[in-house]
């Protein structure tokens, strides 16, 4: 069961100190609460509840943003608690984000990091002036350690219920100091445990498929065979035949269209949709495979294209350079793959909409949502539940997947909540797909071996055009999401050139974890590894000479190198391979030691060395370094959506496989010391992985990998 007691009304009634920290500005509402709409809540029972705006989906966030109050206002971790934010972009925005809220590019942590430190010195604050008052002692004099607040000279002592609802009467100040590095209790410390355990390992976390509404129908689609098709007509009759089907509609969105059946449970709703007949317009629809693809992206490659990133004379250099190389990076479109496929309930009333799900991007979601069903913003209510995975799927621009459940919910007339399941194989194949990408790439050396010249060019799909980013992300041509990465390359080469070409395509696309990193982090530390090859330079020397100007990326590079053994000599059939690459301004180093068995390879032993700023939760970064590392190796072993005659092949794990226990590696995460801000690690794992195991097959059998995934060239790993 959901309860749906307003916030508000539940103030009313707790007695609670409310801290409402859209900060800079705090205000006060009078009587026992503070501005409803808030980010720390202490109630009289002594628990400490902390709203947080962003999406938990596995990465960590219902944990590490507590953390960051909980340190500020010193109470103890057994009395902290989470709640997710409602939808209210005022209050609730990503401070990198402007006046929108969502969870996404690696900055959950990064932009709540001051912000919610300043929560809980605030909430601190008023409990010591609730004190001092009432105790009549100065407040300099009272101290607050794991929950108590103690005036020592007199023996005083309380604990936060007790002081909430006079603490909840002070003035909120103005501004309050925060901790010195040296006084952390819980920042750069494991917690003790994860905010979400619990609940997730008895079951009683609230995910999509657990919501049950009364009346509430299960909606299962058919979806067309081909991205571009329209429907023309279907026959319902035997799909109706089945008992328990309840009900077929058609419907169409700006992002989709099919058909759906409806049942009080997915199993009938999914037999139901498989005995559909329909027959679909594919005037429009996409018709070219996968190759066919790739061979107009190379014929693309060899055209001039948008300059996304230019500096010196780089015909000049490729004229005049002693040694002149060139390569081609090949790369499919990838599946998000998330253990929880998209789901979604949306519930129609005379007051607007009310969605529940995995929810990851509130602004955007409200807005598209609005225009379909002609309501306001603020009359479509998310309630943002756990997510099973996202890796960037369920932030999608289109909002594609509420989108659907809202219009099956229309077109039923708002009769009964509906409950939209996608199965393992709609996930697969409706879209969205990380783009496929083609990448050329030529260097000049010079008599030395010196790196002087670097032309690079990228073909592949926009994910921003035709999306409301398009505006701020794509400028004079060049998507940002395309080329970062290769546009930002940290290496000091006095000569270089990024082009671009985003051809257009059918295929629906969208970011996929660490985005355009995905695959220019591959093109370019596989490229410079062949460089150092055809120079005669170690990797890692090379590396280390052209990082110069930049040393956070040399500091996890040498971290790494040194953690690994770099230099030591190996056994036979043996190889290290190295890697690093900075996104979402965290820069990462990996070092992957392969062996040769037989006929296979065998993937022993990943060292990581990540530069993140100040590590909130050092596990929790370990965590999501060693997620990042897995999901990358499943893309570079086996990750591929292909077409055939514009129908994807794939359809479930069977034939899009992931990382096996059997080939998953011993990782090790060392973290770069900081005391700079910390930056995002839920992304930046994902991309150097792949490059680093491809240098590592390089060095041992001396064949560079040109393309992805490594099944696809005959590579196996045991």
């Amino acid at each position: 069961m959901i309860s749906n007691l307003s916030r508000r009304d539940f103030f009313k009634a707790s007695g609670a100190l409310v801290l409402a920290v859209a900060l800079p500005e705090v205000r006060a509402q009078g009587g026992a609460t503070l501005e409803p709409n808030a980010f720390v809540r202490i109630g009289t029972d002594n628990t400490v509840t902390v709203i947080v705006k962003h999406l938990e989906m596995g990465q960590g966030t219902y944990t590490g943003l507590p953390t960051l109050v909980a340190e500020e206002l010193d109470a103890d971790w057994s009395q902290m608690r989470v709640e997710g934010a409602p939808a209210d972009a005022k209050r609730y925005n990503n401070l990198f984000w402007g006046e929108a809220q969502g969870t996404g590019g690696s900055t959950a942590l990064a932009n709540s990091y001051e912000q919610l430190r300043k929560a809980g010195a605030t909430a601190r604050a008023m409990l010591v002036g609730a004190a001092a008052e009432r105790w009549r002692v100065p407040a300099s004099e009272i101290t607050v350690t794991k929950g108590l607040v103690e005036h020592r000279k007199s023996k005083k002592r309380a604990k936060f219920g007790e002081l909430a609802a006079a603490a909840a009467t002070q003035v909120v100040p103005a501004d309050v100091p925060l901790k010195d590095a040296k006084d952390f209790v819980y920042i750069g410390k494991a917690a003790p445990t994860r905010m979400d355990a619990q609940a997730k390992s008895t079951g009683s976390a609230l995910f999509t498929q657990d919501v049950k509404l009364p009346g509430m129908l299960t909606a299962v689609v058919l979806h067309p065979p081909r991205f571009g098709a329209k429907l023309a007509r279907f026959d319902a009759a035997k799909a109706k035949e089945i008992r328990g089907v309840l009900d077929v509609v058609a419907f169409s969105t700006p992002a989709t269209n099919g058909v759906a059946v409806l049942a009080k449970d997915y199993w009938t709703a999914k037999r139901g949709r498989d005995a559909l007949v329909a027959e679909w317009d594919e005037t429009a629809a996409l018709r070219l495979g996968s190759a066919e693809i790739m061979a107009e992206y190379k014929r693309l490659a060899v055209t001039p294209g948008t300059a996304a990133h230019k500096q010196g004379d780089v015909e000049a250099a490729l004229g005049g350079a002693a040694k002149r190389l060139e390569a081609a990076y090949e790369f499919p479109f990838l599946a998000h793959a998330s253990m929880e496929p998209m789901n979604c309930v949306v519930a129609l009333g005379p007051q607007g909409c009310e969605v529940w799900n995995g929810e990851q991007f509130q602004t955007v979601d409200q807005m598209v949502l609005g225009q379909l069903l002609d309501l306001r913003p603020e009359q479509v209510k998310l309630n943002m539940l756990y997510a099973g995975g996202s890796f960037g799927r369920r932030a999608n621009p289109h909002s594609d997947y509420l989108l659907e459940a809202a219009a099956i919910a229309k077109a039923i007339e708002g009769r009964a909540p509906v409950k939209l399941v996608w199965g393992r194989e709609d996930d697969m194949r409706a879209g969205y797909y990380r783009p496929m990408y083609y990448h050329a790439l030529e260097a000049g050396l010079d008599s030395q071996g010196g790196l002087i010249a670097w032309r690079h060019t990228i073909v592949g799909q926009s994910i921003l055009t035709g999306t409301a980013f398009e505006s701020m992300l794509v400028k004079n041509g060049v998507d940002e999401t395309s080329v970062e990465g290769a546009a930002n390359l940290p290496y000091a080469i006095p000569n270089r050139l990024l082009e671009l070409h985003s051809p257009k395509l059918a295929v629906p696309v969208q970011w996929w974890r660490s985005v355009g990193s995905t695959h220019t982090a591959f093109a370019t530390e596989c490229f410079l590894d062949e460089v150092a090859r055809a120079a005669g330079k170690d990797p890692l020397a090379l590396r280390r000479a052209l990082l110069r100007e930049h040393p956070r990326h040399l500091a996890a590079l040498e971290l790494a190198a040194k953690q690994a053994g770099w230099g030591k000599p190996l056994p036979k059939d043996r190889a290290r391979g190295i890697a690093v690459h900075e996104s979402f301004n965290t820069a990462v180093a990996q070092v992957v030691e392969i062996s040769r068995r037989k006929d296979a390879f065998h993937i022993d032993r990943v060292v990581c060395a990540v530069d993140c700023g100040v590590a909130v939760n050092p596990h929790i970064v370990a965590m999501q370094m060693e997620s990042g590392i897995g999901y990358g190796l499943s893309a570079a072993l086996t990750g591929a959506i292909t077409l055939k005659e514009g129908v994807v092949e794939q359809s479930n794990f069977h034939d899009y496989p992931v990382l096996r226990m059997n080939q998953a590696p011993r990782i090790e995460v060392h973290i770069v010391p900081s005391s700079a801000k910390p930056t995002g690690v839920g992304e930046p794992g994902t991309p150097v992985v792949a490059p680093a195991l491809a240098n590592a097959l390089l060095a041992l059998n001396g064949q560079p990998v040109r393309a992805l995934p490594l099944a696809g060239q005959g590579i196996s790993f045991a």
